[in-house]
Protein backbone atom coordinates (compact mmCIF):
# COMPACT_ATOMS: atom_id res chain seq x y z
CA UNK A 1 0.00 0.00 0.00
CA UNK A 2 3.25 2.34 0.49
CA UNK A 3 3.77 1.98 -3.42
CA UNK A 4 0.69 3.07 -4.14
CA UNK A 5 0.59 5.94 -1.69
CA UNK A 6 4.08 6.96 -2.80
CA UNK A 7 2.66 6.95 -6.47
CA UNK A 8 -0.74 8.76 -5.91
CA UNK A 9 1.87 11.41 -3.81
CA UNK A 10 4.11 12.05 -7.18
CA UNK A 11 0.47 12.67 -9.62
CA UNK A 12 -0.66 14.67 -6.54
CA UNK A 13 2.26 17.20 -6.33
CA UNK A 14 1.95 18.03 -9.95
CA UNK A 15 -1.37 18.04 -10.59
CA UNK A 16 -5.09 17.76 -9.58
CA UNK A 17 -6.81 14.93 -7.54
CA UNK A 18 -9.46 14.58 -10.02
CA UNK A 19 -6.63 13.54 -12.11
CA UNK A 20 -6.21 10.44 -10.23
CA UNK A 21 -7.17 7.28 -11.19
CA UNK A 22 -6.73 3.95 -8.79
CA UNK A 23 -6.89 1.81 -12.19
CA UNK A 24 -3.84 3.34 -13.41
CA UNK A 25 -2.52 3.88 -9.87
CA UNK A 26 -2.64 -0.42 -9.96
CA UNK A 27 -0.97 -0.72 -13.10
CA UNK A 28 2.24 1.16 -12.57
CA UNK A 29 2.20 -0.41 -9.02
CA UNK A 30 1.52 -3.74 -9.52
CA UNK A 31 -1.00 -4.19 -6.68
CA UNK A 32 -4.40 -5.81 -7.28
CA UNK A 33 -7.16 -3.42 -7.49
CA UNK A 34 -9.00 -4.98 -4.86
CA UNK A 35 -6.53 -4.54 -2.62
CA UNK A 36 -6.43 -0.91 -2.85
CA UNK A 37 -9.96 -0.50 -2.01
CA UNK A 38 -10.15 -3.23 0.66
CA UNK A 39 -7.27 -1.18 2.64
CA UNK A 40 -8.81 2.22 1.58
CA UNK A 41 -12.17 1.65 1.01
CA UNK A 42 -12.64 4.03 -1.45
CA UNK A 43 -11.16 6.21 -4.38
CA UNK A 44 -11.02 9.36 -1.78
CA UNK A 45 -10.09 7.01 1.26
CA UNK A 46 -6.65 6.59 -1.18
CA UNK A 47 -6.28 10.34 -1.73
CA UNK A 48 -7.04 11.49 1.88
CA UNK A 49 -4.41 8.78 2.80
CA UNK A 50 -1.89 9.82 0.52
CA UNK A 51 -2.33 13.98 1.43
CA UNK A 52 -2.18 12.58 4.97
CA UNK A 53 1.23 11.49 4.23
CA UNK A 54 2.52 14.10 1.90
CA UNK A 55 1.59 16.67 4.87
CA UNK A 56 3.20 13.78 7.56
CA UNK A 57 5.92 14.98 5.30
CA UNK A 58 6.28 18.05 5.11
CA UNK A 59 5.86 19.01 9.04
CA UNK A 60 8.55 15.94 9.55
CA UNK A 61 10.85 18.36 7.03
CA UNK A 62 10.20 21.46 8.82
CA UNK A 63 10.57 20.06 12.22
CA UNK A 64 13.54 19.24 11.74
CA UNK A 65 15.00 22.49 10.79
CA UNK A 66 13.12 23.82 14.04
CA UNK A 67 14.57 21.47 16.47
CA UNK A 68 18.18 22.33 15.91
CA UNK A 69 16.71 25.24 17.41
CA UNK A 70 16.76 24.77 20.96
CA UNK A 71 19.49 21.95 20.50
CA UNK A 72 22.72 23.07 22.70
CA UNK A 73 21.89 26.97 22.41
CA UNK A 74 22.98 28.90 25.17
CA UNK A 75 22.89 32.46 24.55
CA UNK A 76 20.52 35.36 23.03
CA UNK A 77 23.20 35.70 20.15
CA UNK A 78 23.47 32.02 19.27
CA UNK A 79 19.10 31.64 19.19
CA UNK A 80 18.69 34.88 16.75
CA UNK A 81 22.38 33.26 14.81
CA UNK A 82 20.34 30.42 14.56
CA UNK A 83 16.20 31.40 13.78
CA UNK A 84 17.55 33.41 10.68
CA UNK A 85 18.57 30.61 8.39
CA UNK A 86 14.95 28.92 9.37
CA UNK A 87 13.28 32.23 8.48
CA UNK A 88 15.38 32.23 5.15
CA UNK A 89 14.93 28.50 4.45
CA UNK A 90 11.33 28.54 4.98
CA UNK A 91 10.54 31.69 2.75
CA UNK A 92 12.24 31.15 0.01
CA UNK A 93 12.74 29.26 -3.32
CA UNK A 94 10.44 27.86 -5.39
CA UNK A 95 10.28 24.01 -3.90
CA UNK A 96 8.87 26.29 -1.28
CA UNK A 97 5.92 27.96 -2.77
CA UNK A 98 5.42 24.21 -3.95
CA UNK A 99 5.36 23.14 -0.49
CA UNK A 100 3.22 25.92 0.81
CA UNK A 101 0.74 25.40 -2.14
CA UNK A 102 0.28 21.60 -1.70
CA UNK A 103 -0.03 21.73 2.34
CA UNK A 104 -2.73 24.67 1.76
CA UNK A 105 -4.38 22.06 -0.74
CA UNK A 106 -4.63 19.53 1.66
CA UNK A 107 -6.00 22.29 4.47
CA UNK A 108 -8.81 23.25 1.92
CA UNK A 109 -9.80 19.62 1.49
CA UNK A 110 -9.85 18.66 4.54
CA UNK A 111 -12.68 21.46 5.33
CA UNK A 112 -15.07 19.47 4.17
CA UNK A 113 -13.52 15.90 4.24
CA UNK A 114 -13.99 15.23 7.93
CA UNK A 115 -11.58 11.68 7.28
CA UNK A 116 -9.08 13.92 6.49
CA UNK A 117 -9.29 16.74 8.70
CA UNK A 118 -9.32 13.76 11.34
CA UNK A 119 -5.56 12.28 9.49
CA UNK A 120 -4.00 15.65 8.99
CA UNK A 121 -4.95 17.13 12.60
CA UNK A 122 -2.72 15.14 14.59
CA UNK A 123 1.00 16.15 12.45
CA UNK A 124 -0.90 19.53 12.52
CA UNK A 125 -0.85 19.96 16.56
CA UNK A 126 2.57 18.74 16.55
CA UNK A 127 4.11 21.62 14.51
CA UNK A 128 2.35 23.79 16.89
CA UNK A 129 3.54 22.16 19.50
CA UNK A 130 6.95 22.33 18.25
CA UNK A 131 6.72 26.08 17.62
CA UNK A 132 5.13 26.38 20.67
CA UNK A 133 8.53 24.70 22.56
CA UNK A 134 10.63 27.13 20.55
CA UNK A 135 8.73 29.98 21.77
CA UNK A 136 9.00 29.14 25.24
CA UNK A 137 12.40 28.01 25.53
CA UNK A 138 13.39 31.92 24.56
CA UNK A 139 10.62 32.74 26.88
CA UNK A 140 12.45 30.86 29.91
CA UNK A 141 15.81 32.58 29.31
CA UNK A 142 14.23 36.21 29.12
CA UNK A 143 15.29 36.17 25.21
CA UNK A 144 11.88 36.54 23.88
CA UNK A 145 8.81 38.60 25.05
CA UNK A 146 6.47 37.37 27.40
CA UNK A 147 3.29 39.31 27.14
CA UNK A 148 2.65 37.21 23.95
CA UNK A 149 1.80 33.55 24.68
CA UNK A 150 4.27 31.25 23.61
CA UNK A 151 0.97 29.25 21.57
CA UNK A 152 -0.22 32.48 20.06
CA UNK A 153 3.10 33.08 18.82
CA UNK A 154 3.44 29.62 17.54
CA UNK A 155 -0.02 30.61 15.64
CA UNK A 156 1.29 33.64 14.46
CA UNK A 157 4.29 32.52 12.54
CA UNK A 158 1.64 29.82 11.08
CA UNK A 159 -0.61 32.50 10.07
CA UNK A 160 2.47 34.58 8.80
CA UNK A 161 3.07 31.70 6.10
CA UNK A 162 -0.30 31.18 5.53
CA UNK A 163 -0.21 35.09 4.16
CA UNK A 164 2.94 33.99 2.22
CA UNK A 165 0.98 31.67 0.30
CA UNK A 166 -1.55 34.06 -0.60
CA UNK A 167 1.19 35.91 -2.19
CA UNK A 168 1.86 33.29 -3.94
CA UNK A 169 -0.84 33.01 -6.10
CA UNK A 170 -0.77 37.43 -6.35
CA UNK A 171 0.15 38.46 -10.43
CA UNK A 172 2.62 40.52 -8.45
CA UNK A 173 4.02 39.14 -5.86
CA UNK A 174 6.47 40.26 -3.10
CA UNK A 175 10.65 39.34 -3.68
CA UNK A 176 11.95 36.33 -1.69
CA UNK A 177 14.32 39.16 0.03
CA UNK A 178 11.47 41.52 0.97
CA UNK A 179 9.03 38.53 2.48
CA UNK A 180 12.60 37.84 4.60
CA UNK A 181 13.20 41.25 5.64
CA UNK A 182 9.80 41.04 6.25
CA UNK A 183 9.94 37.54 8.55
CA UNK A 184 13.33 38.92 10.45
CA UNK A 185 11.67 42.25 11.58
CA UNK A 186 8.06 40.24 12.63
CA UNK A 187 10.87 38.08 14.45
CA UNK A 188 12.49 40.94 15.96
CA UNK A 189 9.64 42.35 16.99
CA UNK A 190 8.88 39.53 19.37
CA UNK A 191 12.22 39.61 20.71
CA UNK A 192 12.63 40.86 24.69
CA UNK A 193 15.02 43.38 22.84
CA UNK A 194 15.04 45.95 25.76
CA UNK A 195 17.99 43.30 27.43
CA UNK A 196 19.99 42.11 24.54
CA UNK A 197 21.36 43.95 21.88
CA UNK A 198 21.62 42.01 18.50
Amino acid sequence: MRAVLEAVSERLMVSDEILIRIPEICESTGVNYGSVYHHFGSREGVIDATYSLIFSKIIDEDLASLRQINESLETFDEYVDAIRPVLERISNGEERVVRRAIRSRIVAAAITRPDLRVLISVNQARLTKELLRIAEFAQLRGWMRRDVSAHSIAMLMQAVLLGRTLDDISSDPMSDSEWEQTLVALFMEMLNLPLHTV
